[in-house]
């Protein structure tokens, strides 16, 4: 069973240099994940991974099933989950082209299934750190190794979407702290939290937010800025799955144990 996963986002259909080895369809008490989970190695893990939008990027960030593909991930034994996306930024130093492992969230979504915990039982789990700082560190340190440049802290704003964002909307949440914004990271960091499972981003900065360099915005950017990261991504990656992992020692794995009213 693979320890490890990564969820791909926008531009993100693969993990460049994964040999597949198995696709896999699960079937969870929450539904049906975005795709199939393909199964393969690298750098000697076994690694299970999950295309967020599907295969041929046909769901919107709205309509993903986010409870399904965090469980399906915790099904197949999953228990450190990386999220490789797409962000704009918003701060003058997330420019075009960099690479940053988020700290904080700020999250803007609704009308999402946000919790495993909707029925008869009362679960508040702890998130004051919702990425995990040892992931964060595995990510650091073999960007260092791969020699590529990456900011080491930013925090995310999570908005629904599918719609791109206005200018002063921009200048709200650069108001308040946020470096990036995005439309995926939640619920699906709160997510793997209930799931006990450790979980980290891997953000590309693909274009600046709008207002920020007086320009429209265009999914094309978007797509040529994610093709152009690709090597950058792999080396990462790469480095990533070389590291000596040791035992979890974060409160990850531990999360529920104080969280039930």
């Amino acid at each position: 069973m693979p320890e490890f996963g990564v969820i791909g986002g926008s531009g993100v259909s693969h993990i460049p240099g994964l040999e597949i080895r198995d696709e896999v369809a699960v079937e969870t008490p929450c539904g049906a994940p975005s795709d199939i989970y393909r199964i393969g190695m690298l750098a000697g893990r076994e690694i299970a991974f999950l295309a967020r939008h599907g295969s041929g990027h046909t769901l919107p960030p709205q309509r993903i099933n986010y409870r399904a593909n965090i469980l399906g991930f915790r099904q197949l034994g999953v228990k450190r989950l990386l999220s490789v996306g797409a962000v704009g930024g918003i701060s003058s130093e997330m420019s075009p082209g960099l690479i940053t492992f988020p700290d904080q969230l700020i999250d803007q979504t609704s009308g999402r299934m946000n919790t495993f915990y909707d029925q008869n039982e009362v679960v508040h789990i702890d998130f004051t750190e919702p990425f995990c700082e040892d992931l964060r560190g595995y990510l650091l340190r073999a960007a260092e190794r791969a020699a590529v440049p990456a900011a080491a802290r930013a925090t995310y704003i999570c908005v629904n979407g599918p719609r791109l964002e206005t200018a002063a909307e921009i200048r709200t949440f650069a108001g308040w702290g946020a470096d990036i914004i995005g439309m995926t990271a939640m619920p699906e960091a709160g997510l793997a939290r209930e799931a006990e499972i450790c979980y980290a981003g891997i953000s590309v900065v693909t274009n600046y937010a709008a207002g920020r360099a007086g320009e429209r915005l265009t999914t094309a950017e978007v797509k040529e800025t994610m093709q152009r990261s690709e090597e950058k991504i792999r080396l990462l990656l790469l480095q990533y799955f070389k590291s000596v992992f040791q035992s979890r020692d974060c409160t990850c794995g531990q999360a529920l144990a104080e969280a039930r009213m």
